[in-house]
């Protein structure tokens, strides 16, 4: 879980988030107790959805509002953004609350989720390159390669490296000054070309997953220079959705410092990707095409196809 921006008030008061508790206690209705009055501006859905918020130790996010008539368009843009952060998180936002609890705890008691594994060697081959064996499992790697899909995770920009761009369009070497993602395109078609599966009238498949920060740049890149080879639709861009940020070690929604109708969101890293195939329906689609692999790669590994 990633901590929120600097500035970022912490909850109202501890209260807050026993008060929906206390109130069920006492035989009061914990969300009237919690929106004093506002229930009235949502729906159904919003209220349940409101509700599980509360009971999840949520209710700093109720707890500045003003009465009925004040804010009420802002109090409704805050459940709209709270629904939908809610329908992308497998499970919704009570999973990925409880989720982020057992991590924080786990994390601030120093407990190895390796506990118990015994770490070992695994049995090995040594080959030497061009002997009869080396090309004997080449040629079944080469085969395998014609039967995979290809995923590279491609959210982030270069920052850190002094660049404001994407990253994949870093120049992967100075000699042609060609970029990552023209490098990747042209492993695979080569991969495609080698295999025989361009040959059976199969194109190997690329899905890209971007953010909000690398999407329009990485649509822009492939346009500009026509996929780079590649057909159209062969290259997907499967686009990361982002999370609620968090306060603190108690899983705490992290509003936002400039505006207390908005939870601040960061994007919910590379482990979304496993999610993304199957909910686009990437996943089932290269199964039925009879595909059997899929290799994963990061944005900025020129040396990856190398081993392939």
């Amino acid at each position: 879980a990633e901590p929120a921006a600097p500035g970022t008030p912490e909850p109202s008061s501890r209260e807050a988030a026993a008060e929906p508790a206390a109130a069920a206690a006492a035989g009061v209705d914990p969300i009237a107790e919690a929106l004093k009055g506002n229930e009235v501006l949502f729906s159904a859905e919003e209220l349940k959805l409101t509700k599980m918020l509360l009971e999840e130790g949520q209710g700093h996010l109720f707890a500045d509002w003003p009465a009925p008539g004040e804010a009420d368009g802002d109090k409704r843009r805050l459940l709209q953004q709270l629904s939908l952060l809610n329908a992308r998180y497998h499970g919704g936002l009570v999973a990925y609350i409880r989720n982020a609890k057992q991590l924080l705890a786990d994390s601030k008691e120093g407990r190895n989720a390796f506990d118990g594994y015994t770490p070992s060697v695994p049995d090995g081959e040594r080959l030497d390159f061009g002997s009869g064996r080396f090309l004997q499992l080449e040629g079944q790697g080469l085969k395998a390669a014609g039967k995979a899909a290809f995923v590279l995770v491609a959210g982030g920009l270069g920052e850190r490296l002094g660049y404001q761009g994407i990253k994949v369009a870093l120049p992967c070497e100075s000699a042609s000054g060609r970029c990552f993602l023209q490098l990747y395109i042209e492993s695979i078609l080569a991969l495609q070309e080698a295999s025989g599966a361009a040959a059976e009238g199969r194109r190997l498949p690329l899905a890209i997953m971007t953010s909000d920060d690398t999407h329009t740049r990485t649509q822009a890149l492939l346009k500009e220079h026509n996929n780079f080879g590649m057909q159209e639709g062969q290259v997907v861009l499967i686009k990361q959705e982002k999370v609620p940020c968090l306060i603190d070690n108690d899983a705490h929604l992290a509003l936002d410092p400039s505006d207390q109708y908005a939870v601040q969101t960061k994007p919910h890293g590379h482990g979304d990707v496993h999610g993304l195939l199957h909910s686009s329906g990437l996943a089932q689609q290269w199964q039925q095409q009879g595909l059997q692999w899929v290799c994963f790669f990061q944005d900025t590994n020129a040396l990856v196809f190398r081993a392939l």
